[in-house]
């Protein structure tokens, strides 16, 4: 008769496996951070272009409205002109995509108007990315759903004349688009900001006349006080906890950098915390050159 030889039957033993998955962990592990860097470098390319959009709309509302430049906080709409709501972000929504929004809420006269609480008013191009500042997920708003920003307007630049119309105090530029004494491309025009910030006890509303104000260089008693002193960015803030962010300082979730925009309609990411250079740079009128390298 004739035999059948039995071929051998092998599988993996368990250290094989184990030395498998510890190799496939290894894998991971290394690219994991990979995966993350090209994640920001995603999130800061998005982060960039939203301030670029932001800085054509500047100009494009300085065309339509005799060079003027977009108030801090200026009279009310064609609803109501006398009503002080219009925010600087609510100027800009016209210029960047959004004019039913804007349509929406001139009727009543009041930037806050209808795009409160009711979650309408969250604007995807003035948050960034990284921004986990916000508790609303793809709808940035504070807890009790008012929409917030991660981008503010420099104080210095858009903010300096006060007046009052009566029942608010308003802030006004006093300065043209053509008529920056430092030049446009000396002058900062918004930075980033994580938008909850001091344990996310402060949220920067956009779209309200009153806690919209949280930008650099401007506290709540500025209009009477004045700005307040310099302060470098903070880099590597957190929202909350250790290290957390501060309401008055530039700061941003991108690692050891902010970006900020320039009144030329550039863009930058900048890791100084020199005082003097950022002072610099904030001051449209102190007669003082930008170093090249901020």
């Amino acid at each position: 008769m004739l035999r059948v030889r039995e071929k051998n039957q092998h599988g993996f033993t368990l250290i094989e496996l184990l030395v498998v998955i510890a190799i496939i962990a290894i894998l991971i592990g290394l690219l994991l951070p990979a995966v993350q860097k090209v994640r920001e470098a995603a999130a800061r390319m998005t982060c960039s272009n939203n301030l670029k959009q932001m800085g054509l709309a500047i100009h494009n509302y300085a065309s339509a409205n005799s060079d003027k430049l977009p108030g801090g906080m200026t009279d009310g709409l064609s609803g109501n002109p006398s009503y002080a709501s219009n925010t600087f972000h609510f100027s800009l929504l016209p210029y960047i995509e959004q004019e039913n929004l804007y349509r929406t809420v001139a009727v009543g006269g009041a930037s806050w108007s209808g795009i409160g609480a009711q979650n309408q008013g969250a604007v995807k191009g003035y948050y960034c990315p990284s921004d986990t500042s916000h508790t609303n997920g793809s709808r940035p708003t504070d807890p009790t759903g008012w929409p917030i920003t991660s981008y503010f307007r420099n104080y210095w630049l858009f903010d300096g004349i006060n007046r009052n119309n009566g029942s608010y105090n308003l802030t006004v530029s006093k300065y043209t688009i053509g008529n920056i004494p430092d030049g446009t491309s000396n002058t900062a025009a918004i930075y980033e900001r994580y938008a909850c910030t001091n344990g996310n006890s402060y949220c920067g509303l956009w779209t309200h006349h009153n806690t919209e104000r949280y930008v650099w260089g401007y506290s709540s008693w500025s209009v009477s006080t004045g700005q307040w002193g310099m302060y470098a960015p903070q880099l590597g803030a957190k929202p909350s906890g250790t290290n957390a962010a501060n309401y008055y300082q530039p700061n941003s979730a991108h690692p050891s950098t902010v970006q900020v925009l320039v009144m030329d309609g550039s863009v930058r990411g900048t890791s100084t915390t020199n005082v003097t250079t950022w002072s610099y740079v904030v001051q449209p009128d102190d007669g003082n050159v930008v170093p090249a390298n901020w």
